[in-house]
């Protein structure tokens, strides 16, 4: 058996490291198809804003004349500006349950990243922290919530027999808001309003009729709230805006809320319906012809939601006002007749946040893996 890998230099090639993932999947339990035409668009080194400063080369690994395997390498300028680390990054990768094709296809991308001067790699990153990240390595019997990744069992044994070792966990805790709203006890009830009362905070919905204002807002408090997080990249104008208009489709203005401190903002929380639940009968990814009315006609019968992202500027943080989000969103998803919903992803050492998350009844379910390579 031989191994050749090729890099992606055309639209022909472009398109066959697309289908691959669907191809390598089609028979993964509990995969959900993501939709097609975000695939594309986030390997669109034309028109994403991400390769405004960042690089990617994509490869692909043929068996014996037949494609076995994919593999993207990434340089992120934006971490390597901010973080001060000589590292590259590898993501979408996808292969058959063979280690030949994962060491020659982890061995383009170590190649690819010397020619950068990176003397490490860290994955999966699809392309970046602020992006899909991780590999599943426990909880792969159920579907995954919307933005997350899933994938093959063997996976982590592919990367970690190449030699690579782990870097950080991110875990998926899931709460039925039953459950949730009955572990929310007195105590913590007062002392959240006691938190508000004593700081002279507000909750308040973000706007999304005014989401170019409101989205600016939601910047600033990421790029200050996560900036000391592992393996934290800022995101720029052009990415944040990109995403808030992905998401603004879908998103129920209700479960979007911004903390005050006399009217100034210092955190926000975005919950979102878990499209997962639709994309799941949408098998191929594509909305045309039809994927688009099941899209749009089944956006108010969603069940669950995604706790996608908390922020609370660096100064609030002593606050404790994780708690007071979760709380405020688990009342208004209940009162929204959604059922239940995921709080993802939360970095393994992250007690601030995994804290208050397990105190009212939520389960870790599963677990993503970041790996590290040095060479």
């Amino acid at each position: 058996m031989s191994v050749e890998i090729l890099p992606v230099q055309n639209a022909k090639q472009k398109k066959l490291f697309l289908d691959f993932e669907w191809e390598v999947n089609r028979n993964t339990e509990n995969w959900i198809s993501p939709m097609r035409m975000e695939r594309e668009k986030i390997l669109n080194t034309k028109k994403h804003p991400f390769y405004k400063h960042s690089e990617i080369q994509l490869f692909l690994a043929y068996t014996d004349g037949k494609l076995s395997g994919r593999i993207a390498a990434i340089v992120n300028d934006n971490y390597k500006d901010f973080e001060n680390e000589t590292a590259g990054f590898w993501g979408f990768f996808d292969a058959y349950q063979n280690q030949e094709v994962a060491d020659a296809l982890f061995n383009s991308a170590v190649d690819w990243l010397k020619t950068k001067n990176k003397k490490m790699m860290y994955g999966p990153m699809n392309p970046s922290t602020n992006d899909e990240v991780g590999i599943l390595i426990d909880g792969f019997d159920t579907p995954p919530y919307m933005m997350m990744t899933h994938n093959p069992q063997y996976y982590p044994e592919l990367i970690e027999k190449y030699g690579m070792t782990k870097a950080k966990d991110l875990w998926a805790w899931f709460a039925t808001t039953d459950t949730a709203m009955q572990n929310i006890s007195e105590k913590m009830l007062r002392v959240s309003q006691k938190i508000m009362k004593k700081y002279n905070l507000t909750l308040r919905n973000l706007v999304i009729k005014n989401l170019k204002d409101e989205i600016k807002l939601v910047k600033d408090i990421y790029n200050n709230a996560w900036s000391e997080n592992w393996g934290f990249v800022p995101m720029t104008d052009d990415e944040i805006n990109l995403l808030a208009s992905d998401l603004k489709t879908v998103a129920d203005e209700n479960l979007l809320l911004i903390a005050e401190k006399e009217g100034n903002p210092i955190a926000f929380s975005l919950t979102l319906p878990n499209i997962n639940e639709i994309l799941e009968k949408i098998p191929n990814g594509r909305l045309f012809p039809t994927g688009i009315f099941k899209l749009l006609t089944g956006i108010k019968k969603i069940k669950t939601v995604r706790v996608l992202v908390l922020g609370v500027k660096k100064e609030f943080q002593f606050l404790g006002l994780g708690a007071v989000f979760y709380i405020e969103t688990i009342r208004r998803a209940k009162e929204r007749g959604y059922t239940g919903g995921e709080m993802s992803w939360i970095l393994e050492d992250n007690y601030t946040m995994n804290r208050p998350i397990e105190s009212v009844g939520a389960t870790k379910y599963k677990t993503y893996r970041v790996y590290r390579y040095d060479f």
